[in-house]
This record gives structure tokens, sequence and C-alpha cells, in this order.
């Protein structure tokens, strides 16, 4: 079993800085590419960042030169460092993992239960 959980969200003013992880754990041999998504009321779920194994990086447009993601393979953590925030980045973000659990020959994914972002004007 594959467990995700989010950490470090909150309430934060325009402009201010959010620090979220996302932490996986359970029976895991290897864990691929790891992506943060959000979904703010009455939209879609969009995604915002994401980062394969190789530490290729891709951003959605508004949150470039904002947002950096990063990972450790080690602890099988990743992070998303969150600067100069602006009220449209509210919503509740969501970590994913393509994770090979131990007993498996084939990636899975795997998705958190949400962390709420709230950004005030």
């Amino acid at each position: 079993q594959v467990q995700l959980v989010e950490s470090g969200g909150g309430l934060v003013q325009a402009g201010g800085s959010l620090d979220l992880s996302c932490s996986a754990s359970g029976s895991i041999l290897r864990v691929g590419t790891w992506a943060w998504y959000r979904q703010a009321p009455g939209q879609q779920r969009e995604l915002v960042a994401q980062i394969t194994r190789g530490d290729v990086k891709n951003y959605q447009d508004s949150v470039k030169g904002r947002f950096t993601i990063s990972r450790d393979n080690v602890l099988n953590i990743m992070y998303l460092r969150m600067n100069n925030l602006k009220p449209e980045d509210t919503a509740v973000y969501y970590c994913s993992a393509d994770v090979m659990p131990r007993d498996h020959e084939s990636y899975r994914t795997y998705w958190g239960q949400g962390t709420q972002v709230t950004v005030s004007s």
C-alpha cells in the first residue's frame, strides 16, 4: 500500500511565500514523475508543476518564475516553493506520484488528499 501525504498549506497575504511538501510512504520500489495539481472552487483540476525522476521540470505558465518544484529521491518527498503568491493561486493543491510498488512491475499513479492554499489580497 502506498500513501501520499501533503503538508504546508495555509493562509498567506499576496506577495508572500509558502512551502508545500508531499511524502510518499509504503511499499515503494521507485518513484517516477511527481506532480502538483490545484483545483479552485468551480474550476477543473489543473497541472501546476511536475518533475521527472531525471529532474526535468515543467511549470504552468502562470507560475513560472514564482514556483520551484524539487524532489528527494532517497526520502521520497517532493517540494513546492511558492513565492510572490497571488490571490488567483488560491486553491486546493494536490500532489501525485507515479510509483512502482515493490510487488508490481509497472508504475501506478497515486494522489494525496489535498492541502488548502489561500492567498488574501
